[in-house]
């Protein structure tokens, strides 16, 4: 399966702007990767950082710097609105300093005042692939907080039925399916322009 992308026509959508001056083909906006747990926005955003010679970081990488726990201890022992509140303040912090391309937590997006501040600072790519590929992804670790409970593909697949129209607002689309990140991160310089 190759990576495919939708877009409009100038290849950005929304108030994202242009992510790179393609005359240097430095970073001048933070690219956003977004998406559902499992789709490769940290796999694919290191390809794509490296690619573009700019600095990756994960969200997640830096909440649990930021609080000394786990993703999975934040949601044990404050909840899952403690973890929104904190990954809001990270997120926010790295969207105001220096263009990075970021990856960001599946309910990250999901979130309507980190969805605006990243429409207002980043150009956001939605990192897509099919839920089978996905659940066969997240189903080798026992570390996605959301996913311990009963029933745990349908949970997943819920999630993907509310989240993927949110997902959509996204300034473009990219299908990573099962082809290497390289590909991903191919399309996605394509689409922004950045080849």
């Amino acid at each position: 399966m190759t990576a495919q992308s939708e877009a409009p026509e100038d290849g950005v959508g929304g108030g994202g702007g242009p992510a790179a001056s393609p005359a240097n083909g430095r970073l001048q906006r933070t690219i956003a990767l977004v998406g559902l747990m499992g789709v490769g926005k940290s796999t694919v955003g290191r390809k794509l950082a490296e690619s573009l010679g700019a600095p990756f970081v994960d969200s997640d990488e830096e909440i649990e710097k930021a609080a000394g726990l786990s993703v999975q201890e934040i949601f044990e022992r404050h909840g899952e609105p403690e973890f929104r509140r904190g990954e809001r303040r990270v997120i926010e912090r790295l969207l105001n300093g220096p263009p990075i391309v970021l990856a960001t937590g599946g309910g990250a997006y999901i979130d309507p005042d980190t969805r605006s501040l990243m429409k207002e600072k980043a150009t956001t790519v939605w990192l897509r692939a099919e839920l089978d590929l996905i659940w066969k992804r997240v189903n080798r670790r026992d570390t996605r907080p959301l996913l311990k409970r009963d029933n745990p593909r349908q949970v997943l697949a819920d999630l993907n039925a509310v989240r993927s129209p949110i997902y959509a607002e996204a300034d473009i689309v990219v299908d990573s399916g099962d082809a290497p990140a390289a590909e991903a991160a191919k399309t996605i310089r394509e689409k922004l322009g950045l080849t």
